[in-house]
């Protein structure tokens, strides 16, 4: 019973996170995404990286991004991240699993038709998401405004989840 509850997490998780394979958090988001060094992504600039990225990530340039593709440019970044953090060893280990593990569970999400094969409007999907979960004013414009407003409704999600997940008293 509880993994059936585990896996509807999880698959509610992947849908309504503006994530994909975009990054996961707000600061990670701009530093990504601010091609002119402004500290704010405009959907443009937003959509001009998407495309770099979809085309870089079909290494064999065959129009769509295998599972392998996927993994391999976002294991790439992610690599990048956790070489950044301060978190020791053991956490890198564990992040590192995780997120390849959800890596898969993405890919599978975003194939809608199933043919192991994600096509540009499949991988734009994702994309779309991220950038409307990013974008709290709804302006096509991400800042640090959007980014502190999103974090604060994500962290107040948390916080009632958490609380309704204990048990009563008594």
């Amino acid at each position: 019973m509880k993994s059936i509850f585990t896996a509807a997490a999880i698959a509610a998780g992947i849908l309504a996170t503006p994530l994909a394979a975009a990054p996961h958090d707000g600061r990670s988001f701009i530093a990504d995404y601010d091609t002119n060094g402004d500290g704010q992504v405009t959907r443009a600039e937003f959509d001009a990286v998407r495309a770099e990225r979809f085309i870089a990530t079909d290494t064999n340039k065959d129009g769509w991004v295998s599972d392998s593709e996927y993994l391999a440019e976002y294991t790439a970044r992610l690599e990048k991240q956790l070489a950044a953090s301060d978190r020791s060893e053991e956490q890198k280990t564990e992040e590192r699993q995780r997120q390849v593990r959800q890596t898969h569970v993405r890919f599978g999400v975003l194939d809608k038709d199933k043919d192991q094969k994600m096509q540009k409007a499949e991988y734009d999907v994702s994309g779309n998401r991220a950038f409307a979960g990013m974008d709290d004013d709804k302006n096509n414009v991400v800042t640090s405004t959007d980014i502190a407003a999103v974090s604060a409704k994500q962290a107040a999600r948390e916080a009632a989840r958490a609380a309704s997940e204990t048990p009563p008293a008594g």
